[in-house]
């Protein structure tokens, strides 16, 4: 049992209502997986800038952003099981230390190679502080309206920080310097380090098990053929799904497994898992395709479209804000569906974008009204993800949903893009790409409402 996790006085009933200490933990947590949002986002209008100040070329500059989401996706699974092994407190404040110094080094780089290797350990920061952080929330909240809440409240920042980093990377690289996107992360870093070891508990096993080593190296090894097939090279994707299937046989037969097949075909974990990743696939993508419209489109800079994308980061914090109460009265399914159901309509609207600057209000209706479905449905996820299973296993359940997110977040736009270059002009692909992004999330609403109907 985590040490944070809060009981009623009178026995093992859940607390009704957040006590002081909770709120310190969920303000530490929010504020680190706020940051790690922000990161992720921060860079994407710097590239040019950062690329011509550092010798880069035009075809290397993916490698900054495909670098990180390597490390990021490829590492998750493995460090959400270790943080459930050596300590979830423990792996969040290495994770952390390890994020403020790479980010040190890396807006003091005078060259590729110094950025290659900042990139490549923030995404190891990433992954190991992602799911030991929202492990830590989970196990520190019971099960219930508690959870559902501070999962919303997460949910909710975390989808704000995208859109500030989009916002504030314009800012800091138009005013200073491409490099405070990166030193940005360094005092808020040895923020939470100072306070994180004053509130937050330790939580590991009295008889630690031994490490599933082939199960680790071959889900490390398929996630990242996966990531790289889609965002580099196509040839490595039979690569990543053999590893992956070859991964499935290691823990049917391994005594301590990474993750227990028992737990890969829960019914609340699998087609959980599943809608998080519409989720996420749609979303970035439509973010993508958005910019896509507003600069090639209705010709805004970089900056301004940047700024319209502040209307859907409004829309997700109202989305998890109320995804908390919508869960409390109707449960996760019912969330996942019409969370599902509201973003497909409002994407699907877009279609009907012209060429001229009077369509703007469209976007920013759509977009804010998407973003509150899509909020919904990512918490819908990840209450259904990580419920019905023992504090002992919250590492591993949040490992399971941490990689389902960066593996959506790195499908997305590859997958968009390639619709978009089928039509003759860019605008008549942003509109095939919407239609095709509406369906995909109309399906998964559609299963979730189906195949989850008994949990």
């Amino acid at each position: 049992m985590v040490a944070t996790d809060v009981r009623s006085q009178a026995g093992t009933r859940p607390a009704a209502r957040m006590d002081g200490r909770m709120r310190l933990v969920l303000l530490v947590l929010l504020v680190a997986q706020f940051m790690l949002a922000v990161d992720f986002s921060i860079l994407n209008v710097a590239l040019p800038v950062m690329g011509e100040g550092l010798g880069f070329s035009l075809a290397g500059l993916q490698w900054i952003a495909t670098a990180f989401a390597l490390a990021a996706a490829g590492f998750t699974l493995l460090f959400g099981r270790v943080a459930d092994l050596v300590g979830r407190r423990r792996l969040f404040l290495a994770g952390m230390a390890l994020l403020g110094i790479s980010s040190l080094a890396g807006g003091l780089a005078t060259g590729p190679a110094v950025l290659m290797a900042a990139r490549v350990a923030q995404g190891l920061a990433t992954a190991a502080v992602t799911p030991a952080g929202l492990s830590l929330l989970t196990s520190s909240f019971p099960e219930g309206p508690l959870r559902a809440k501070a999962l919303g409240l997460n949910g909710a920042l975390m989808s704000a920080g995208f859109t500030t980093g989009a916002i504030l990377g314009g800012i800091l690289t138009d005013l200073l310097s491409w490099r405070w996107a990166f030193f940005i992360n360094v005092p808020v870093a040895l923020a939470v380090l100072l306070v994180a070891p004053a509130v937050l508990k330790e939580s590991r096993p009295e008889v630690r098990p031994r490490l599933d080593v082939p199960g680790a190296v071959t889900v490390t090894g398929g996630l990242l053929a996966l990531v790289y097939g889609l965002t580099t090279e196509p040839l490595a994707l039979p690569v990543g799904v053999a590893l992956l299937v070859a991964f499935w046989f290691v823990e049917r037969r391994a005594a301590s497994p990474l993750v227990p097949v028992r737990i890969l075909t829960r019914r609340t974990v699998v087609w959980g898992n599943l809608a998080g990743l519409v989720a996420f696939v749609t979303e970035t993508s439509l973010v993508f395709l958005m910019t896509l419209y507003l600069q090639d489109v209705l010709g805004f800079s970089p900056l301004a479209a940047g700024l319209s994308f502040g209307v859907l980061g409004a829309g997700t914090v109202l989305g998890g804000v109320l995804a908390s109460r919508f869960i409390g009265r109707y449960g996760p399914r019912a969330a996942l569906v019409a969370g599902g159901l509201l973003q497909a309509a409002a994407t699907v609207s877009l279609y009907a974008l012209g060429d001229d600057r009077s369509w703007l209000w469209l976007l920013l209706a759509a977009t804010f009204t998407g973003g509150v479905g899509n909020m919904l449905a990512i918490v819908g996820f990840m209450v259904t993800a990580t419920s019905g299973l023992p504090d002992s296993e919250q590492g591993m359940a949040t490992g399971l949903a941490t990689m389902t997110q960066q593996i959506g977040i790195t499908m997305g736009t590859p997958i968009m893009s390639a619709v978009v270059v089928t039509s003759a002009t860019v605008l008549d692909g942003i509109g095939v790409a919407v239609l095709v992004n509406a369906a995909i999330v109309l399906v998964g609403a559609v299963l979730a409402g189906l195949l989850l109907r008994r949990s």
